[in-house]
């Protein structure tokens, strides 16, 4: 870790790996060194009054060194995450366990550092291109049971990230909850809004999960097509989710309207105006989606005027899905085959350019890795910059 790191919590995190490796290797010295002098002690070598006070200093001083550096990276590690938190507490007290945790420890915080250092620097080098500020500005639109928050951004680290390299972040500000007519009302008058306020002439739109139809229905129905001039949908179910069908199907009605109630009544209390779980559920569902393409007409043949992509992403194994798509995943891959833990793949492409990521692997990317809700850095996969070079294509092409 030669490149030294801008961010003050980057900053943090490299020092508190250097204090955990001093304290890793001198612990190491010291046991060895207190042992053999123990061994010259106990053949009457060495009185034990020295070997005592050498004990006690090395203790007091390397109790200080690693509670300095374990309190830096718990309080500055982004990638530490619960997990490997909970983990250190757990195996600190238990010989060797909490060296090989410790040790994990230092090798997530130290790549994190590293990663993050070349990303600055990346950005740095390219600060004058501008490279994401567009001539529209981007409109992110979230997908299902999700808002828009300040508290916690559905979009993860992306939006400071385009941000960060020129764009202009905007957000669809639409209930989490709703049909898909219903929600691309909201979301035309939130274009309509937008262009009338800044005056910006049109919008690059895009769009996760349901909010690829929402955006889509709305361009077809509601008239907002030349307010548009680019659609992006990122793993869109735009056929359904088999899966879903099947669920709905065979869990009682009872139990769907009793955790669709529970649902709309949170949902009021955070802000949506009229949720309807059921009616979001059911638009995601394969007969659903036949139904909404039918009447937008656009799944073969694209709006006109406007840049229509769409992208989509395959998990590799459940386990590496965070909840609940560790439960999906093995669901989807029995009806549909490869997914992202909640759409297959066949679901995804639309558009005139379909982009499908598959990293090398065991991995792979969920559908929440898409937006990086879990603010983790992949391997073979930099979200962020994905985002960075999709808005970058967008200005190549004077939009």
């Amino acid at each position: 870790m030669n490149d030294r790191p801008r961010a003050l919590h980057l900053k943090a995190c490299r020092f508190g790996v250097t204090v955990l490796k001093v304290f890793w290797w001198t612990t190491l010295v010291a046991v060895i060194a207190l042992a053999a002098a123990l061994a010259a002690v106990t053949a009457g070598l060495w009185p034990i009054g020295p070997w005592l006070g050498c004990t006690a200093v090395v203790a007091v001083v390397e109790t200080i060194v690693f509670w300095t550096g374990i309190v830096t990276v718990y309080l500055s590690s982004v990638q530490l995450g619960l997990k490997w938190r909970v983990i250190g507490v757990l195996c600190g007290w238990i010989p060797v366990a909490n060296l090989i945790a410790l040790r994990r420890i230092i090798c997530i915080v130290e790549r994190e550092v590293i990663f993050e250092t070349a990303k600055e620097q990346l950005n740095a080098s390219r600060a004058q291109q501008r490279v994401c500020a567009t001539r529209y500005p981007i409109l992110l639109v979230h997908g299902v049971f999700f808002r828009d928050s300040n508290l916690l951004n559905y979009w993860g680290r992306v939006p400071a990230e385009l941000e960060r390299n020129g764009a202009t972040v905007l957000y669809g500000n639409h209930q989490s909850a709703a049909s898909v007519p219903d929600s691309a009302r909201e979301l035309a008058e939130r274009i309509r809004g937008i262009v009338a306020e800044t005056g910006c002439g049109k919008v690059n739109v895009i769009a996760h999960s349901k909010g690829g139809l929402d955006l889509r229905y709305a361009i077809a129905r509601y008239g907002i097509g030349p307010l548009v001039a680019s659609l992006t949908t990122i793993n869109t179910p735009h056929r359904g989710c088999g899966f879903a069908d099947y669920l709905l199907g065979h869990i009682p009605a009872a139990a769907q309207q009793r955790v669709a109630s529970a649902y709309n009544a949170a949902a009021r209390r955070l802000g949506d105006r009229a949720p309807d779980f059921m009616a979001a559920v059911h638009d995601l569902t394969q007969a659903g989606c036949m139904r909404l393409n039918a009447a937008m007409g656009d799944l073969d043949e694209p709006p006109a005027g406007i840049v229509c992509r769409s992208v989509g992403s395959r998990l590799v194994k459940a386990t590496h899905g965070k909840f609940p798509l560790n439960f999906t995943y093995p669901l989807v891959a029995w009806f549909d085959g490869p997914n992202d833990g909640l759409v297959a793949r066949d679901s995804f492409p639309w558009g005139e350019r379909f982009i499908w990521l598959e990293p090398a692997g065991r991995r792979g990317i969920s559908h929440a890795d898409m937006i990086d809700l879990n603010r983790e850095n992949i391997e073979g996969f930099d979200v962020r910059e994905f985002y960075v070079q999709l808005v970058a294509e967008l200005k190549t092409h004077g939009l």
